[in-house]
């Protein structure tokens, strides 16, 4: 039991370490937080999502996928090529700064925060390198006790995203501000860029 405990322990920790970041994922969720728009649908699919990946990794589906190291390198470029592209969105956004506010949200804005939050999601590289590739060989070096690993990350993404959706409401009267979001903006260009060009040059 002290086993199972310690690991899904480690597995929390680990999962948590690589979904607290600043990135698109994470922007997405805090921007539909602040607009009090679509939070549990954009806050489910985060979660539910990452619990699929961590579980295909874990499954083993990521040593299988490394054992073809062109299929790492392609997903690597892939992944640049988005994060990258993301990353200029925001430093664009650094320029035209603009305040988010719950009266704001315009008409069928649930279902696209819904949309962009899919392709956050299921369109970037990244998302599958730290989840399938990443979570999944940490996890077999657990033996038996792998999906023990798996699952205390899988709560660790619950954790954050709903922290991160249903929270961000106590940071409205800051992120009102355009100044804020220029800040916020500037730092995910910054991150989504560098990584972006890391996962290039790896590749």
């Amino acid at each position: 039991m002290t086993n199972a405990l310690t690991t899904a322990a480690a597995g929390f920790g680990t999962g948590l370490s690589l979904i607290v970041a600043i990135g698109a994922q994470n922007a997405l969720v805090l921007r539909q937080g602040v607009r009090r728009e679509a939070v549990a649908p954009v806050v489910a699919i985060c979660a539910l999502s990452d619990a699929v990946l961590i579980a295909l990794g874990v499954a083993g589906v990521g040593a299988v996928v490394v054992a073809w190291p062109s299929a790492l390198t392609v997903v690597s470029l892939l992944g640049a090529a988005f994060l990258i592209g993301y990353g200029v969105l925001a430093a664009r956004r650094v320029f035209r700064p603009s305040a988010l506010k719950p009266q704001d949200a315009p008409s069928g804005a649930r279902r696209g925060a819904v949309l962009a939050c899919l392709a956050m999601t299921w369109l970037n590289p990244h998302v599958y390198l730290d989840t399938v590739f990443l979570l999944g060989s940490i996890a077999s070096e657990r033996g038996p006790l792998r999906w023990t690993f798996g699952v205390g990350a899988m709560f660790a993404s619950l954790c954050w995203f709903a922290a991160l959706g249903f929270g961000a409401r106590l940071l409205g009267g800051v992120l009102a501000r355009p100044s804020s979001w220029r800040v916020l903006d500037g730092l995910v260009a910054a991150m989504m860029i560098g990584i972006g060009a890391r996962l290039a040059l790896s590749a």
